[in-house]
Formats: C-alpha cells, structure tokens, sequence
C-alpha cells in the first residue's frame, strides 16, 4: 500500500484484533449481543418452521383431516412433496425480494414486517379447515417470511457488530435455526398426546405446534421497532449525524472517540467507493438499481467472476444434495422406513436429530476457522457418503422385515444419526464460509445473493422430490444422495481451491482476476480523501496495536483473519 493508507483491509483487521476476535470478544460487548440475541429469534422461526412441519404431517389427526394428500402411495407423493417443499419455494422469492425493499425502508422495519407476512401465513396454516388450499397457502405466504429473515437478520447483525465478532455472529444465526429445529420436534413430540394418538386425538395437536410460531414472531417484530437502525443503513441514506451517534451508542464510546470516528469514516469510504466504482464502470456515480443490474450482468459474463460464482453457487447445491434436508423434512417416514413402528416412536427418534443437530453445531461455529476448508469438507463428504451407503444397504436387505432383524434398524438409526453429526460440523456452516470467501468484496453481496438464491430452489427440489424417490424407488433414494456425496468430496478435493487464511490479492491470483486489487486500491483512494488513514493512525499511536507496515512486511495473522471474516450471508439456510 502507498503512503501508508489503510482502508478497510488491513487496520480493520488490527482493530478486530484488539477488540478480541470470535467467541472471547463476545463477552465484551454485551450490548450487541442483547440486540443481536433478540434479533436472532428470526433464526429460531426459520429453524422452528422447518422442523415443525415434519412432524406435523405424520400425526393422525392431520393425516385424517387431508387423507386424500397423506394416503400412502406413489400417486399422493407429489402432493406430500409440494405441501412440504412450498414453503421453500416461497422463500426463494422472499428472499430475492427482501434485499431491495431493505434498502428501501431499513432493516429493523423490513424485519418486523416480513415478521406481519410470516405471521399471517402462520395462522393461516393453523386455522386451516378441510381444504388443503389452506395449508398451501399458507405456507407459500410463511415461507416469503422466512426466506426474508433469513437474509435479513444475519445481515442486521453483522452491520451492528464491531469487526472482531461478525463471524462469531453469523454462527450465531446457524446455531439460532438449529435451536428452532430442535425446540420443534419436541414440542410437537408432546403435543402428539393431546387426545391420545390415535382415532380420538384432537387437531390442536397439530394447531398448537403451528400456532406457537406466533409468539416469538410477534414479540420479534414489535421488539425489533426499539433497536437500533443499522450504522452502514444510516450511512447510505445520507443520515450521517444518526449513523455517528448510532455508532456511539453501540460502542459505549463517546461521538469523539478514535475507534468510533474510524468506523464511521469507514462507512462514509464505503459508500464513496461504490460511487467511485459506478463511475469507473458505467459512467455514473448513482449507485441504484441500474447499476446493481449491470453488475449482476457483470457476474455472469465476465470468466472470473463466472468462474468464482460457479464455485460459491455449487457450494450450496451440493449442501443441499447431501439430503440433510431430506431428513429435516421427512424424518418421522423415514424413521418408519427404517423400522421404528408407530407414530410416537419416530417422532421421539425425529425429536434426538435435534439434539444431535443443535450439539454439534456448536463445535463447528467454535472452532470453523481453525481448519481448512477443503479437508473438512471432504471428511464431511466421506462420512455421509458412508451414512447413506450403509441406510441404502440395509434396507435393501432387511427393507419389510424389521420386526425380525431389530439390530439392522438400529444401525441404520445410527447411520442417520451419524449422517447429521457430520452435516452439522462440515457443511451446515462451511458452505456459507466457501460461498463468501469466493468473491471481491465489491461483488460479495451480489455473489451471495446468487449462491442464497441456489440454495433455496435446491432447497425446495430435494423436499418436492424425497418422498417421490423414497415411494418409487425405495433405498435406492440413499443412493441417490451418497451419488452426490461422492460429487461434492470430488468438489472439495479437485476443484475447489483452499481459500482460509489469503489475502484478497492471493485469491485473485487463483481466479486471474484483478477484482480484488482494483477494489483495494480504490479503497486506499477514498481513504486519503476523506482522512481515514489519518484516524487509523490515531488508534494506532493511542492504543499502541501494530501498525500496518507490520501487516505489509509479513504479519500475514492479522491479514488471514480479515480474510476469514466474510460480511454477512444474504441467507443461512440449513
């Protein structure tokens, strides 16, 4: 870097250091994780609705209620699926359109009204009467919801956060959704008994469940109106007054002080480099959604780009291919499938999944950036290939006589069991690091827009199609999945490049681009306009961290960790 400049690559990285990274910087700043912690309740919504319906749908009072959808037989397995995966659907478009009308109105208010849309959907689900339109319906209308919060609430988080914990923050959101699984499937396991299990069982069994979503998504959407506005949201409005004393607040520091005028001045180059690049571009300094078109455009056409996209994209296809949410969505048939007899014992063995799933999601939002990604991702790959195998194989053999081979079912109870343990450490987080870690910063969003956006219609396909495959094709359904396992332990081995710990320069050089340089350097541009590397001097010389011609000469640690910290997913899907 020339003359010094430090734009929001290297110092920020010495900032984050100083502040504590990860986990340990948690408990200095209790604030941000209040705020953060409530907002994260869109995460437990988003995890609860996906759990919530799985049991939902096996329970005898709602299969009665719908007999003509729930009857066994590959004619009603289209339907099963769509009643499911519709959600999903709804979602993919929630999504896509949560990012614009964010900028638009903030992000606080698009979270509480994407809540008003997931709440109406909620009860129409849970006061549905004998037309299965209703259920459809709402949850097409659920899922717009749930797609939106999503992309919203990890993004909220990580625009309030202090560099030093936004990745740890991002986790929060994945162990968020893993909570809403596992608190559903118990709720629903116990609500199963209202009115026996049988014949005389009553539909609150079914409604309760569904209606219970109402509560955290009502206090959500009125508590999040007293957060808050989002510093970079203030900024980009032209809020400049706001979005300091916003700052302020949230760094218990006073307007003036150095740590609190780096990061705003960071955000007033932020938006100044976007201008500056719209003009390089396309000549025009008006970023809006012409040039957010063109430089959707731009991702597409031009090879690197194309090339970083097809990365971060398969990274979420392949994560939805592993089948985890196959087993999300269908884990009480499945676990019928594999021999569990009754209702009430695969939702008990549904309601363990969560656990397991929500257990070792900790360890993986702990430790993600301490290995790299392409071994993990292969072991995780390896692991559940060997799962699906296995489940594949026993039924093959044992399939319609369980009741005499007791010790084949358990295996392949343990299988699944074993399948969701490495889901949760490798994939379930690491494909969300991969998609980020792919793109130049200028086109991180958009690039993960796209990714978000793959993820959902994959989402929604692997939920329409299981319980055709499980129907049709009985074990072989598992062989499909290990197919794609075996895909995406080539994907990580051959294809994929290590990206942990490089420099925006060196990822470059993977892809032959100049992305990431024309956008630092822009960058060092902005920063001497508008003095910000006379602030991160300040903070340097009055805290006494390393100064960034360390960093330049080789302190590769503080550049890796800036690395590592990608900016906030559009989504974070399970």
């Amino acid at each position: 870097m020339g003359g010094g400049a430090v734009a929001g690559g290297d110092f920020e990285a010495v900032l984050a250091e100083k502040q504590n990274l990860g986990w340990r910087g948690l408990f200095k700043n209790g604030k941000i994780i209040a705020i953060t912690c409530f907002a994260s309740l869109g995460g437990v919504l988003y995890g609860y609705n996906q759990g919530v319906f799985s049991q939902v749908q096996v329970m005898y009072s709602f299969e009665h209620r719908y007999a003509d959808t729930f009857l066994k037989g590959s004619e009603h397995s289209v339907t099963r699926g769509l009643v499911t995966s519709i959600l999903e659907l709804g979602a993919f478009f929630g999504s896509l359109i949560a990012g614009p009308l964010a900028d638009s109105f903030s992000r606080k208010y698009s979270i509480a009204g994407w809540c008003i849309v997931f709440m109406t959907g909620t009860a129409v689900q849970a006061g549905a009467n004998y037309s299965i339109a209703c259920i459809y319906a709402g949850r097409f209308v659920g899922g717009l919801g749930v797609g939106a919060l999503s992309m919203l609430v990890p993004m909220f988080n990580a625009e309030l956060a202090p560099p030093g914990i936004r990745g740890s923050l991002v986790a929060l959101q994945q162990l968020a959704i893993t909570f809403g699984i596992l608190v559903s499937y118990w709720i629903a396991y116990g609500t199963n008994y209202i009115g026996g299990t049988g014949a005389g069982q009553s539909s609150t069994a079914w409604r309760l469940p569904l209606s219970l979503q109402l509560i955290p998504a009502f206090i959500l959407a009125v508590g999040i109106c007293f957060l808050p506005f989002s510093p970079r949201w203030l900024m980009l409005r032209g809020r400049e007054e706001e979005c300091l004393s916003t700052l302020a607040y949230l760094r218990n520091h006073p307007e003036d002080h150095v740590e609190v005028q780096y990061e705003f001045r960071a955000l007033q180059a932020e938006r100044l480099v976007e201008r500056e690049a719209a003009k390089e571009r396309y000549s025009t300094d008006d970023t809006n959604w012409r040039t957010s078109l063109k430089d959707y455009k731009r991702l597409f056409t031009t090879k690197p780009l194309l090339h970083r996209l097809m990365l971060g994209a398969s990274a979420q296809g392949l994560q939805q291919w592993t089948g985890i949410n196959a087993i999300i969505y269908y884990a009480p048939i499945i676990f019928q499938q594999v021999g569990l007899e009754g209702n009430t014992i695969s939702l008990l063995a549904t309601g363990v999944v969560g656990i397991v799933n929500f257990v070792f999601t900790l360890p993986a939002v702990l430790f993600v950036d301490n290995f790299g990604r392409k071994p993990m991702l292969a072991l995780g790959e390896a692991n559940m290939a060997i799962a699906h195998a296995t489940v594949g194989a026993i039924i093959a053999v044992y399939g319609g006589d369980f009741p005499n081979h007791k010790s084949a079912g358990n295996g392949a109870v343990f299988m699944i069991y074993w399948f969701i343990v490495w889901f949760a450490m490798t994939w379930g987080p690491l494909a969300w690091v991969v998609s980020a870690e792919v793109f130049p910063l200028d086109m991180r969003a958009k690039g993960m827009s796209v990714s978000s956006a793959v993820n959902w219609i994959m989402n929604f396909t692997v939920a329409m199609t299981t319980p055709v495959m499980i129907d049709n094709i009985g074990y072989k359904t598992y062989m499909v999945f290990m197919t794609f396992c075996i895909v995406g332990f080539i994907y990580s081995v051959v294809i994929l490049p290590e990206l942990r710990g490089l420099s925006l320069e060196e990822v470059d050089r993977i892809f032959n681009d100049q992305s990431g340089a024309e956008d630092r350097a822009r960058r060092e541009r902005v920063a001497k306009q508008i003095g910000l590397d006379k602030v991160a001097q300040n903070v340097q010389h009055k805290e006494g961290t390393n100064t960034v011609g360390d960093a330049e000469k080789g302190n590769r640690p503080v550049r890796s960790r800036l690395r590592e910290e990608p900016e906030s997913p559009t989504s974070t899907v399970i």
